[in-house]
């Protein structure tokens, strides 16, 4: 089983992929996780780098799930024929989980660090709808549109954990 989900800051990514992960036995990368510089605040890492990142963790591992909002690093995947899901919920629903975001202490030191940057979060998620570039929705419903494999794009929190689970399990 390979799984590449993509969609916006909130959308509910992170959330289902690891329970797929759990629930499968998948091995699991946020494209967080090479997509930044390790230790550097906001520094983007070599995009070559990154693909190919990617792309070594995905060979190194028969199943696996990856989850991120950069169009370009999902695509790196694809050459592995992964069912492709595309969350896309809404304005709102973004908004609101990420306002309920428990801390996240893989990327800030502290809740306190994390609940600083969220008015800057929510403008980022705002902006997913009329942003150009890897990480707008267009990009992502371009991507998703032309992926030729098993796809599924999902618009409800309900349909993206419950439905997704059962249909996962049978």
């Amino acid at each position: 089983m390979r799984i590449a989900i993509l969609g916006n800051s909130g959308s509910g990514k992170s959330t289902l992929a690891r329970r797929l992960a759990k629930l499968h036995e998948l091995s699991y990368l946020d494209l967080d996780t090479v997509a930044w510089e390790p230790g550097k605040v906001a520094v983007p890492r070599d995009p070559a780098e990154a693909v190919a990142d990617v792309r070594a963790f995905c060979i190194a591992h028969e199943k696996w799930v990856v989850e991120g909002c950069y169009e370009a690093l999902v695509e790196a995947t694809l050459a592995l024929a992964p069912r492709l899901i595309f969350l896309d919920p809404g304005l709102e629903a973004c908004l609101a989980n990420c306002s309920a975001r428990p801390w996240e202490p893989h990327k800030y030191a502290s809740q306190n660090e994390q609940d600083e940057k969220l008015a800057f979060l929510l403008s980022w998620v705002r902006a997913y709808y009329v942003r150009e570039g890897d990480l707008s929705r267009a990009a992502h419903l371009a991507l998703f549109e032309t992926y030729q494999g098993e796809k599924q794009r999902i618009s409800t929190q309900a349909d993206s954990m419950a439905n997704l689970e059962f249909e996962f399990r049978n």
